[in-house]
This record gives C-alpha cells, sequence and structure tokens, in this order.
C-alpha cells in the first residue's frame, strides 16, 4: 500500500511538474500561433512579445535600435547569443561568425518575423534548441521596413493567402526598399548599411514570399550564381545549401525548390531562368561584399501557417550547419577579402561588372500541377488555370545559369573630383575607403571616359529615370584635380561595391541611376542664323565634314526631315560645343604607375 501511495505521490508530482511545463510553454505562444496563423501581429505587439524575451533571457538576446524610418518608428534588431556576445567586437573577439536575418523588407511577405519569433523563443526561452547559437551570433531583423508594415490592409497582395491583413510592399516614401541597396536613397537603407558595416555579418537570409505560378513546393531559395561569388564563397555556398540543408529540409516533410523564374508565366514547361539579381538587390549587394547570401521566398498560395513553419525549419536547419562548423564560414569569407584586396596588384585582373544567360541549359523536374490555358476574351491572352489536386512533375529546362558579359581590369584606383559631393557621400554611406587632397593638383595623368548618344528609359523607376545605354571611348588626359577630391584605391575589401558605383558600364552605377544626368546637358546652344553661317564655312574648309554631312541625310530620313539636327550636326563638332564638355564622365581611373606619381605630389 505505502508503495502505491508513492507512486501515486510521484505520478501526481511529474502531472504538476508537467503541467507547469505546459502553462510555461503557454505562456510563449507568439501572437501569429495564438491566432492559428490568422493574423500577424503589429509592429508594437511584435517589439512587446521581443521585449518578454529580453527580460526573461537577457544573457542570450539583446534589443537594439539601429534606425528611425520617415515616419518616425525605430528600427529594432535583435542580437541572440548563447553567451552575451553582444557587440561586433566580441563576435570577432570570440571567433563566431555573424548572420544577419531579415524579414520584413517587403512587409506583405512577413513570414520571416512570425517564423523569427518562435525560433528565438525555442532558442533562448523554452529551452527546446539550447545549443542553436553556442558559436553563431544571431543579428535579426523583425521588420525591415517598418513604415509599410504598418501600412496594413487585406488587400495588399492579391496573389497571397493571409495572413488577414498584410504590410505594403514600399516604405513611407514610396521605395522598395529591396531594390534600394546601391543608390541608397532611402533612410532605412543608410541605416541598415550602418548596421552592416558595424557587424560585417558573414552570412545574410533574406526571408520573402513570392508571386507567379502555382506548383507543389513550399518554398524556393536563390543564391547568386558563382561567377558573381569568389569561388570559395561559391564553394562554402554550395555545401551549406545543396549538400546539407536542403537534403535534412526535406527529409522533415517539406518540398522545396530552387528559384523557379519562368521564362514564360502562361506555360511553366518552356522552363525556367535566372530572375536578374543585381546590386540593388539584398543578395547580389551581400556578393560585391564578398558574403554569401540566401533568398528565401515561400510560395505564396500555401497557408500562412505552412509558409511560416517552411521558413522555421530552414533557418534551423541552416543555424545548425553553421554552427556545427563555424570556422569554415569564418575562412571563407576571410579569405575573399583577402582575395578582392590582393587582386589589386594583379594588372592583368578581369572582374565582371554584367551577365548574360549560359546558351546550355540543365534538365529539371518541376514539381506542379496540372493547368488548362484558354484564351481570354477579356485581356485578349492566354489565360493559365492550375488544378492543385492533380500534381504533375514536368521535364523542364534550367537556364538559370549565367556567363560573365562585359569584364573591365579594374583600376588601381578611381578619383572623383572634389565638387562631385553626391558621388563622395555614396561612398561614405557605403563605407568605402578613400584619401582626400587637401590642395589643388596639378598635371594628373589619367583615363577619361567620354559618353555620348544617350538613352533614357520611358519611364520612372524607383525614384530615377534611368540611364539605359550610351556610347563609351576612354582616353588618356591631364587634368588638375581641385581641394577636396578623393582617391579611392582599389586595395581594399570593399573594392567591388567601389567599382560598382563608380564604373559607367556598371549596371547599378551612379551614372545609370541618373546622379549624372547633367553632364549630358548642354548649356549654351547657338541660334539657327549663327550656326547657318558657321555650318558654311565649316564646309568650306573640310571637304570630309561635306561628305558626312550629305552621307546622313542619304542614310537617315529622320536627320533631313529635321532643321535643328541638321544645324546641330555643325554645333557639336566645333570648339563652342566640345567646351562644354558634354558627356565627360567626370570619375577618372589611374593606374598602378598614376597612383604613384600622384602619391608624390
Amino acid at each position: 500500500m505505502n508503495a502505491r501511495r508513492a507512486w501515486l505521490a510521484f505520478l501526481l508530482g511529474m502531472m504538476v511538474i508537467s503541467g507547469r511545463a505546459t502553462d510555461s510553454q503557454n505562456n510563449w505562444i507568439t501572437p501569429a500561433e495564438a491566432s492559428q496563423f490568422r493574423t500577424t501581429p503589429s509592429y508594437a505587439q511584435t517589439l512587446a512579445y521581443l521585449q518578454r524575451l529580453q527580460q526573461a533571457a537577457p544573457g542570450k538576446i539583446k534589443l537594439e535600435t539601429f534606425g528611425i524610418t520617415p515616419q518616425g518608428r525605430p528600427m529594432t534588431m535583435v542580437i541572440a547569443s548563447h553567451d552575451g556576445t553582444f557587440t561586433p567586437d566580441a563576435a570577432r573577439a570570440a571567433h563566431k561568425p555573424v548572420v544577419l536575418v531579415q524579414a520584413g523588407i517587403h512587409p506583405g511577405e512577413i513570414e520571416g518575423k512570425d517564423a523569427g519569433l518562435m525560433l528565438l523563443r525555442d532558442i533562448t526561452v523554452t529551452g527546446k534548441y539550447p545549443h542553436l547559437l553556442d558559436h553563431v551570433v544571431l543579428v535579426y531583423i523583425p521588420v525591415y521596413s517598418v513604415d509599410g508594415h504598418e501600412h496594413s490592409s487585406p488587400y495588399n497582395r492579391i496573389n497571397q493567402n493571409g495572413p488577414q491583413s498584410m504590410g505594403f510592399r514600399g516604405q513611407a516614401q514610396y521605395l522598395n526598399l529591396n531594390r534600394d541597396y546601391i543608390k541608397a536613397d532611402a533612410p532605412e537603407t543608410l541605416a541598415w548599411l550602418k548596421l552592416w558595416q558595424a557587424w560585417l555579418p558573414d552570412f545574410l537570409i533574406d526571408v520573402h514570399t513570392t508571386d507567379g505560378a502555382d506548383y507543389q513546393y513550399d518554398l524556393t531559395w536563390y543564391t547568386e550564381d558563382p561567377h558573381k561569388l569568389d569561388p570559395v564563397i561559391a564553394n562554402w555556398q554550395h555545401k551549406l545549401m545543396v549538400v546539407q540543408a536542403m537534403p535534412a529540409y526535406e527529409k522533415l516533410g517539406h518540398l522545396a525548390s530552387v528559384y523557379l523564374e519562368f521564362k514564360d508565366g502562361r506555360d511553366p514547361r518552356k522552363g525556367i531562368e535566372n530572375f536578374g539579381s543585381g546590386p540593388r538587390f539584398s543578395t547580389g549587394y551581400a556578393a560585391l561584399q564578398n558574403r554569401p547570401a540566401l533568398l528565401i521566398e515561400t510560395h505564396m498560395l500555401k497557408s500562412y501557417a505552412v509558409r511560416v513553419h517552411a521558413v522555421y525549419d530552414l533557418l534551423r536547419l541552416v543555424l545548425d550547419n553553421i554552427n556545427r562548423d563555424p570556422s569554415a564560414l569564418l575562412a571563407a569569407t576571410s579569405q575573399a577579402d583577402t582575395d578582392t584586396i590582393d587582386r589589386a596588384g594583379d594588372a592583368h585582373a578581369q572582374v565582371a561588372l554584367t551577365f548574360k544567360r549560359d546558351p546550355a541549359s540543365t534538365p529539371y523536374e518541376l514539381k506542379g500541377y496540372a493547368f488548362t490555358q484558354t484564351h481570354s476574351e477579356i485581356s485578349n491572352d492566354t489565360w493559365i488555370q492550375y488544378d492543385p489536386s492533380k500534381p504533375v512533375t514536368y521535364r523542364i529546362d534550367n537556364w538559370n545559369g549565367l556567363l560573365p558579359d562585359i569584364s573591365i581590369t579594374p583600376p588601381a584606383a578611381y578619383v572623383v573630383p572634389g565638387e562631385w559631393k553626391t558621388i563622395i557621400d555614396k561612398l561614405d554611406a557605403h563605407g568605402i575607403a578613400y584619401r582626400r587632397i587637401g590642395h589643388p593638383m596639378k598635371d594628373v595623368d589619367a583615363t577619361a571616359y567620354q559618353l555620348d548618344q544617350p538613352k533614357w528609359a520611358d519611364r520612372p523607376f524607383e525614384g530615377h529615370v534611368m540611364l539605359q545605354g550610351f556610347t563609351l571611348h576612354a582616353h588618356p588626359v591631364e587634368v588638375t584635380l581641385p581641394a577636396g577630391s578623393v582617391i579611392v584605391p582599389m586595395n581594399q575589401r570593399t573594392a567591388n561595391v567601389a567599382m560598382e558605383l563608380l564604373d559607367p558600364q556598371a549596371p547599378d552605377s551612379l551614372l545609370r541611376w541618373g546622379y549624372l544626368d547633367a553632364i549630358f546637358e548642354t548649356k549654351e546652344f547657338g541660334e539657327p542664323r549663327v550656326l547657318e553661317k558657321l555650318a558654311r564655312d565649316m564646309l568650306a574648309k573640310d571637304p570630309q565634314l561635306k561628305a558626312a554631312f550629305e552621307q546622313k541625310l542619304h542614310d537617315d530620313r529622320a536627320f533631313a526631315a529635321s532643321s535643328r539636327a541638321r544645324l546641330d550636326f555643325f554645333f557639336m563638332r566645333s570648339p563652342w560645343y566640345t567646351v562644354q564638355r558634354v558627356g565627360v564622365y567626370p570619375v577618372l581611373r589611374l593606374d598602378a604607375a598614376q597612383l604613384a606619381n600622384i602619391a608624390t605630389k
């Protein structure tokens, strides 16, 4: 009898302990879980939950403000570590890689926020994964575009299945923050760049929700093409995602695919291609910074619960793999930085600025659904409709591979004349090192670019009218640099970012974004009556010019029909035009000898 009573007492005690544990766990249910993933919390509710975590585990989690939005809201980041490694210096001293996870750069695509709250809870409070951050420091941005997040509506994402209300794609100034990394117009981007420079993360994860086709996968993922990366980064990234994380992820019951950019949205059987990420995107910017990056895109038609858990599981697996071998990631990023610095001493180095599609495709098995195609009398186009009750595997072509297109030999340094403060401010925003000269410097030998025949887009994009094309001619010059000019050497780890900003051929250069449009403007014009005489004088003195004029009249009907174009033909070949330096690109290139010569001045 006594033994039986003791046993019953033990069982009752265990039930009490279990009940307390259950009650404790229930206390940490996230707002999204509490609503059964019908809703996602407001920013205030999100911060309140994170503050509770911080109070419960002050040695493992710390909240900091890293910026202020245009509407005055704080931009909050969470630093999580097993042992209170809460500063960049402490992380470096402890030889711990820093993983930056950001959610809500597009606030309608908010799974990363709710998955992050759950994962932080299970790392720091409930003890489900107590060792996940033993050798890693996690920097987590729960909502990047805070103002967009608070611009919530049931109607912000027409293609998406829940939650009931979600944020708006643009921030308060209607800028898309995932197109702003290089031009850095938004206050949020400037704040993020300071965070990046302070922490210099070893790995970036950016969480999104896709649009587009219907298919079986819970999520798709994207990493930059190996041609855009230092080989050590490409190899580390491939091992993490292809060899380690994704096989383990699918063992948990998820279906995942590489990012699916269909060549024809009306017929997925025509294959997939690279979506064209560049430095304006998070992953493209990380590549310039010699860092691997992962883009997660949950499938918008899966339930919000499925999407959140899909992100949760992938984040956990990625962190677990990095935590198991932190030195491999640290070695890769360190070597990539060294390679970039050492490249400055190689006069034959080539760096790709633009990329083209690899003409060779690879086979790919797409786990999709049956679909029908009908002609629409409304759009007068093909209407595709999927049937999720009929899963189908399609064998399609994968055109994701890229090859270098336009490549350059980097200069030893760029020179930005002091009057171009806008350009220098962008260098500062990106943390690019330079030397400022304090006095005018005469007789500087350099290489300059002459740009002609500019062509702009016919509509604005992200607050700019993009320069789409121009002709380019490089030539040697001897110039006087004004005081305040800056010399930007390429023997620095941020050299790739500097080239993207400063080289006119780079797809996201400041020139392409329109910051230098004024160089194409003529400030003085000739009156027609004056140019009539100028043209006759020039024709009389130059038979070759006369032949060229007559040939253009013959070949170019629009030119022949325009009296102004005819007169400008002569004006633009006269000293009255060339003295205006129209199309002269102000940023100069220095080779190693020219840079050494400047150092002696």
